[in-house]
């Protein structure tokens, strides 16, 4: 798999996919940045009444419509050779056309969707859509007047406005990508309705959404039902979104059909972007750059995982054995705005997804994909959940789980968490560098912590051999209550491993998570 340009980025607050160019209601050119100043702002997104043309119907005659019936038509299509589909015939040329037809006036579907136009190198395959009431499906047919200036194009995906139209909280756009603004009207990470092939010598396949049925149910709630299509399986989906203070919660109800055996099979998929961030030497002027931070996981034994992430120098994957998990997802637990800087893509308010499996899911491994990247605007990072029964030829699977993108971290449980780590050359202060060792620090935070000091017995526990560690110290950080520190010089020519783990302990017991850390080179 290579680095894959974000189809909606930069990741902006309000709408996604934000171009470079005029800005309708603004003269002259702007850059991407500035583009998405004002359209935070709510400047050139409101969707206006445009007329319609009075000769062509909008909709098809309705139809009967039924979670039942999608499956079948899935189970159906997968029966047959897999069809690429042929470029529409009014296809955006790049992304400057795509902005312009999706920004500015025009109509919105029953008064909440807007659609996002196919374009090249962006989404370049047009969507079926239905709206779907009381059991029955209309197809849309005429698209008049639901693109910016009433101009002609074909929907490549779909967008769920906020009350007054102002800006959207959801969007599906390019294969099976889809995304929410979480709880603070921010646009970051993606997730996927499947991963096919990730990380495996073969080349990845991204399966896509072909058809939508909508099903707004008031305000902030709307149920997407989609068909899945792709050469190695067919899908059939459900996703009931309601959005609230708290974030935008997704409860996923899928069934699967293969074509042929698939290598790795990635359930509940998470896209994201990590560029650096503070213990990595900068490469711009701001602090920080990230949709992500690390990878927490819930595994069915109840140990909590995190796994900070790393821009590796070569694409790699790791794999934490995960049977019946009980939770995992890519988190952004860094939210403070000083340490990025950046007052245009508001790193701070990206939101995490934290993905909690329906029913047991049995044995498997949650995997991190890894690539390098130089840059913020190509998504470097997957993770998922892979069962390790084979997904073979003629197979179905049917699962189900929920999603929720939120600010709050929803990877915290009784034990402290690792909030902050940091990195550098190991050996005390104002003396030289100990050679071929590295130190590693990290804090810890959580209640179970609040009042513990000095005297309370409290260690840092890790696999790492003891002629590996130089020196280890746990201690209250002065004048944070519930936050502890830990300082660990490693000798990285004796590790045994690429990685060790880490958490604090007292006597028996478990004091923290377990951080899994790679070990610098």
């Amino acid at each position: 798999m290579t680095a894959i340009p974000d189809p909606l980025a930069p990741s902006q607050t309000a709408s996604p996919a934000t171009p470079s160019g005029t800005v309708p209601g603004f003269p002259g050119t702007l850059t991407r940045r500035e583009a998405a100043t004002l359209l935070a702002a709510g400047f050139g997104l409101a969707a206006l009444p445009a007329p319609l043309k009075a000769a062509s119907p909008r909709f098809g005659t309705p139809q009967p419509f039924s979670w039942h019936g999608l499956v079948q038509q899935a189970r159906r299509l997968a029966a047959a050779p897999y069809a690429a589909p042929e470029p529409p015939p009014h296809l955006a040329p790049d992304f400057d056309a795509f902005g312009k037809l999706t920004y500015g006036p025009a109509e919105a579907l029953d008064g909440s969707i807007r659609l996002f136009p196919a374009a090249r190198r962006i989404a370049e395959h047009a969507v079926a859509i239905h709206l779907v009431a009381d059991g029955r499906a209309r197809r849309l047919l005429d698209t008049t007047g639901l693109f910016t200036s009433g101009k002609q194009a074909d929907p490549a995906g779909l967008r769920v406005m906020d009350e007054g139209l102002a800006s959207d909280w959801l969007a599906y756009l390019g294969a099976s990508y889809f995304r929410t603004s979480g709880s603070l009207g921010q646009y970051g990470l993606s997730a996927r309705g499947i991963a096919v092939g990730t990380g495996t010598d073969e080349p990845e396949e991204f399966p896509a959404f072909t058809a939508f049925w909508l099903e707004p149910l008031g305000p902030g709630h709307i149920r997407i039902h989609a068909l899945l299509d792709g050469p190695s399986l067919t899908g059939a989906y459900a996703f009931d979104c309601r959005k609230s203070a708290a974030g935008v919660q997704q409860d996923v109800q899928a069934s699967l059909f293969f074509r042929r055996d698939i290598a790795r099979l990635g359930l509940a998929p998470a896209t994201s972007m990590f560029w650096y961030d503070q213990h990595n030497r900068r490469a711009d002027w701001r602090p920080e750059i990230h949709d992500s931070d690390g990878l927490a996981i819930w595994s069915g034994t109840g140990e909590r995982i995190w796994r900070p992430l790393e821009n590796p120098s070569a694409a790699r994957i790791t794999t934490f054995q995960a049977d019946s998990p009980k939770g995992f997802g890519l988190m952004q637990r860094d939210e403070v705005f000083d340490h990025y800087q950046d007052d245009g893509a508001f790193y701070d308010r990206r939101p995490s997804l934290w993905a909690t499996p329906s029913g047991d899911w049995g044995p498997g491994s949650v995997m991190l994909y890894e690539m390098p990247t130089d840059g913020e605007t190509q998504d470097n990072i997957v993770a998922f959940w892979t069962s390790d029964a084979p997904a073979r030829r003629g197979g179905q699977r049917d699962f189900a789980y929920r999603l929720n993108w939120t600010s709050r971290d929803l990877s915290e449980g009784a034990n402290a968490r690792c909030v902050d780590m940091f990195e550098g050359p190991a050996g005390r202060p104002g003396e030289p560098p100990v050679p071929g060792a590295h130190k590693y620090v990290f804090d810890f935070a959580g209640p179970v912590l609040a009042g513990l000091g000095r005297k309370a017995g409290i260690e840092a526990a890790t696999d790492l051999p003891a002629e590996a560690v130089l020196a280890s110290a746990a201690y209250p950080v002065a004048g944070m209550d519930a936050r502890w520190r830990v300082m660990l010089d490693v000798r990285t020519t004796t590790a045994p491993r690429p990685e060790f783990r880490l958490y604090l302990k007292r006597g028996d017991s478990a004091l923290s998570e377990t951080v899994i850390k790679m070990i610098k080179p």
